[in-house]
C-alpha cells in the first residue's frame, strides 16, 4: 500500500493529509515530508490522519522525530482524525501522554 500526502499551508500553519498506511516502506516518504515543516519558525503543524487504515513502530518513530524537532524550535504539533486501532499504539507506547492527539478529523 501506499502513502499519499497533501500539504496545505499558510502563514503561520501546515496541514498534512495522509492516506494509506504508514509503515517501514513509506515512513522515510513521511519524515522527508514533515521534519522540514516542523523547523519553520511560529509553525502549527497539524496530522490529519483520518484516512490512514495502519501505522506501524516506524510510523511512530517519525512521529516521535517530528515531536521532538518541534518541541525544540517551539512550535506545536497535533494529529487529528486519529483512529482508534492507531490511537491505541500511541497510548501503549506513552506517546499519548506528550503529543496531541485527536480521534475528530478536521473540521469537527
Amino acid at each position: 500500500m501506499d502513502l499519499k500526502i497533501d500539504i496545505e499551508e499558510s502563514l503561520n500553519s501546515r496541514v498534512v493529509k495522509l492516506a494509506g498506511e504508514v509503515d517501514v516502506y513509506t515512513a522515510p516518504m513521511l519524515r522527508d515530508a514533515i521534519i522540514p515543516l516542523t523547523v519553520k519558525k511560529d509553525s502549527n503543524l497539524i496530522v490529519d490522519m483520518t484516512e490512514v487504515g495502519y501505522m506501524d513502530s516506524t510510523g511512530l518513530g517519525v512521529f516521535i522525530g517530528a515531536f521532538k524537532s518541534s518541541h525544540q524550535h517551539m512550535n506545536s504539533l497535533k494529529l487529528i482524525g486519529v483512529t482508534e486501532k492507531i490511537e491505541r499504539l500511541f497510548q501503549i507506547t506513552g506517546l499519548s501522554e506528550i503529543i496531541d492527539i485527536d480521534t475528530k478529523p478536521r473540521g469537527e
